[in-house]
């Protein structure tokens, strides 16, 4: 088996059923399981630093492990910074087959920073009987010491071990999100993947291919294909939530229409009031002085071309904002339902003559859109409701970069297209 501990809603999970493969998942949340289940991964639900390790002796060929990080994000209290030299004691005992992790657990700051000593349990308890083949593990780049320290034991245990931080958007991921990986096998030399996305675009060489540029926002949505615009208000795919104009899943008709030149937002080139905004939101902001009650609601055809849009990722004044030309910056959310929203400016040269103009309020990202971007499928059976919605999101791993972490472990090939097209 393939054992994956806080597995979450299956980004890990679900780059190992596009590679064929499958794993049992230990995961806590309630919602988190009911995704699981809904999407069809093997699930048990509990908590992973009380379940007993002896069911997995003798049965493990691979350990993934990703411990929650709300404790050591930047977007939470970092307590586990305060924590980390009883984290580092929990893992060097358990390495040894000493448990003092209820001891250990009484001193902490935040109960939640001793579970990245669990994996350790796992792995010392398999190690008797020369399991497992392959580790994979993930954390927050402020968790890089702890698995150098997990290097140190797997390498005295006899694996080849690599650790480091990488960017998922090197990887194809419309995001630039950085996270501390470790990789271990017994059978191969561990190494990180060969990165096959740039900041800017790298030509062939005769050292082999070059890298494609970042993936952005706007290609990951299938937003403005030709002009590489996204309309003020639009319910063709743009920032108002409304209904792609092919149905979800058709990426591969996207694509393929896009390399022709053929394909352009909507095919009657309109641009529609968003479905969540509706008439007021039109009324709100039409520019002219009266408008007759029974007459349609603007379409802004003529202003789409006038506003850039950009993600901010929060309400906070140090916000990241990214244009949709870019990726994404990491996707997180806190105790709000959402707090990533989608902003609108003037383009620079239009801004003298729009400034009279109503700038489009901001409008909150999505869950379809918000898990695109973590490049899950655009069906992906979320479940429960905004805030655990959203809070599964930002905690996943992106099955993209899962896939090519595990891809080598596993001996097959990885085809990106799996997973950018997949439904």
């Amino acid at each position: 088996m393939i054992l994956d501990l806080f597995a979450g809603p299956g980004g890990w999970s679900r780059a190992l059923t596009v590679l064929g493969v499958r794993d049992v998942g230990l995961e806590w949340d309630k919602w988190a399981c009911k995704t699981r289940v809904a999407a069809g991964q093997l699930t048990i639900r509990t908590d992973v630093a009380m379940y007993p390790t002896w069911p997995w002796v003798g049965r493990t060929r691979g350990l993934i492990a990703s411990p929650p990080c709300q404790a050591w994000s930047m977007a939470g209290k970092r307590l586990g910074l305060v924590d980390q030299p009883l984290v580092h004691e929990a893992v060097e005992n358990l390495a040894a087959g000493r448990d003092t992790r209820e001891r250990l657990l009484a001193a902490c700051r935040d109960e939640r920073s001793l579970l990245a000593a669990e994996p350790m349990r796992y792995l010392h308890a398999l190690n008797t009987v020369g399991e497992p083949k392959w580790v994979a593990m993930e954390e927050v780049p402020d968790v890089l010491p702890l698995w150098k320290q997990y290097a140190a034991v797997l390498r005295r245990w006899g694996f080849s071990v690599w650790c480091g931080n990488l960017n998922a958007a090197d990887y194809g991921v419309p995001q630039t999100r950085r996270r501390a990986i470790l990789l271990a096998s017994r059978v191969r030399t561990a190494q990180p993947p060969t990165p096959t996305h740039a900041q800017a675009a790298e030509p062939e060489s005769l050292f082999g291919p070059g890298r494609a540029r970042w993936v952005s926002m706007a290609e990951a949505l299938g937003w403005g294909a030709t002009d590489r615009t996204v309309p003020t208000v639009c319910a063709g795919g743009g920032p108002g939530g409304g209904p792609e104009p092919f149905p979800s899943g058709s990426r591969k008709s996207l694509v393929s229409a896009r390399d022709r030149g053929a394909w352009t937002p909507r095919p009657d080139g309109g641009v529609l009031q968003s479905r969540r905004e509706g008439t007021g939101w039109a009324a709100r902001h039409d520019t002219r002085e009266s408008r007759d009650a029974d007459r349609p609601a603007p379409t802004f055809a003529s202003e789409a071309h006038r506003w850039a849009w950009s993600l901010r990722s929060n309400n906070q004044a140090n916000a990241t904002v990214r244009s949709i030309e870019e990726p994404a910056g990491t996707l997180f959310f806190g105790h709000r339902a959402n707090e990533c929203t989608w902003i609108a400016e003037p383009p620079t040269a239009q801004r003298e003559d729009t400034v009279s103009r109503a700038v489009p309020e901001p409008i909150r990202i999505t869950a379809r859109e918000a898990g695109l971007l973590q490049t899950f499928p655009a069906d992906y059976p979320w479940a429960g409701n905004k805030g655990q919605t959203f809070s599964q999101i930002g905690n996943a791993v992106p099955p993209l970069l899962a896939g090519h972490l595990l891809a080598p472990h596993l001996g097959v090939a990885l085809d990106p297209d799996d997973f950018t097209l997949a439904a």
